[in-house]
């Protein structure tokens, strides 16, 4: 398994509240985490941080053997989000911070499984030659909506409340966070990314990218610009891992 981690703050934004980050242990297991903070000035990025920051301190102390996967990912998610709502609640200027919050837990060879956890609407995609499938769904107002059939998919992607999320991490008590058992096909991708990139470029052109004769790091950084490129209001954040041989 081969991966590229790329974050930028965008053409419009002063400050960068995405966090992103890619951890491996020695037995093989990786761990990919995107977090999209918000909240007042300073604070969006400080959840964000809180969030990548623990996964990693966790996800080195986890013992498979006595605790599964998503048993795992479910307790590392409640801890974070008593963290986070904690401070928000103890410090001045981070009162209602939270964060999106996935989590991918894979092991680290061809053909290996994984389980992804996801609070929010950050998403994971999975990439191959024939599709693209968003495996994640967005917890946003937009999709009560399409779910209730008050609007449709076109009227979605315009809505003036497309950016209003109904679940994000440390702004309640409890949370309950969605999990996806994926594996990797051969010569596939696995993008995760922030809203700012999902909102901006289609699945065609990142499809076409993917599979085009560039190195893993190159598409990464194509990836950032070309949504930079369609207008860049939102911080920009990417984890892509693929299990595909790199192109010479």
């Amino acid at each position: 398994m081969r991966f590229v981690v790329k974050t930028d703050v965008g053409m419009k934004r002063t400050i960068n509240e995405d966090r992103v980050g890619v951890f491996q242990r020695e037995d093989g297991r990786v761990l990919a985490v995107v977090a999209d903070g918000m909240g007042g000035h300073n604070a969006g990025d400080v959840a964000s941080e809180m969030a990548i920051t623990e996964f990693e301190k966790y996800f080195h102390a986890y013992n498979p053997s006595v605790v599964p996967e998503k048993e795992w990912l479910m307790y590392t998610f409640q801890t974070i989000n008593q963290l986070i709502a904690q401070h928000s609640t103890s410090n001045t200027g981070c009162e209602g911070m939270g964060t999106t919050l996935i989590a991918g837990l894979f092991e680290n060879s061809k053909g290996s499984k994984g389980i992804i956890a996801h609070i929010g609407d950050s998403r994971v995609y999975q990439i191959t030659e024939n599709l693209v499938q968003q495996i994640t769904r967005d917890h946003s107002f937009v999709n009560v909506l399409l779910d209730s059939g008050e609007i449709n998919e076109e009227q979605a992607k315009t809505h003036p409340m497309k950016n209003a999320i109904m679940k994000a991490v440390g702004t309640e008590k409890t949370i309950h966070p969605d999990f996806f058992e994926v594996e990797f096909v051969a010569n596939s991708y696995f993008l995760f990314c922030t809203d700012g990139l999902s909102n901006k470029l289609s699945d065609s052109f990142i499809q076409s990218l993917l599979y085009s004769k560039k190195s893993l790091q190159v598409m990464g950084d194509e990836l950032v610009e070309e949504a930079n490129k369609s207008g860049g209001e939102d911080n920009i954040s990417l984890i892509l891992l693929t299990n595909k041989d790199e192109e010479v």
